[in-house]
């Protein structure tokens, strides 16, 4: 799906964020390789992968700074 989105031109700007359960090297550089814009591995326990998903958010919804006509 990330190849896709990044490959097709109406699509290019959405920021991409992969959520694995792998951290494995070749994933994260495969992942980049294809234009991820964050790679983040889900932790185990339930607090801390809530935690991660509340400082996400506020990242890319309060701090982050996209072009006014990305495609959404």
């Amino acid at each position: 799906m990330l190849r896709v989105i990044k490959t097709t031109p109406a699509l290019q700007r959405i920021p991409v964020v992969i959520l694995s359960s792998s951290d494995a090297e070749s994933d994260v550089a495969r992942s980049y390789d294809h234009h991820a814009n964050s790679y983040l591995v889900k932790p185990l326990d339930f607090h801390t992968f809530t935690r991660l998903m509340k400082d996400l958010g506020f990242y890319w919804l309060a701090w982050n700074r996209q072009p006014e006509n990305i495609a959404m």
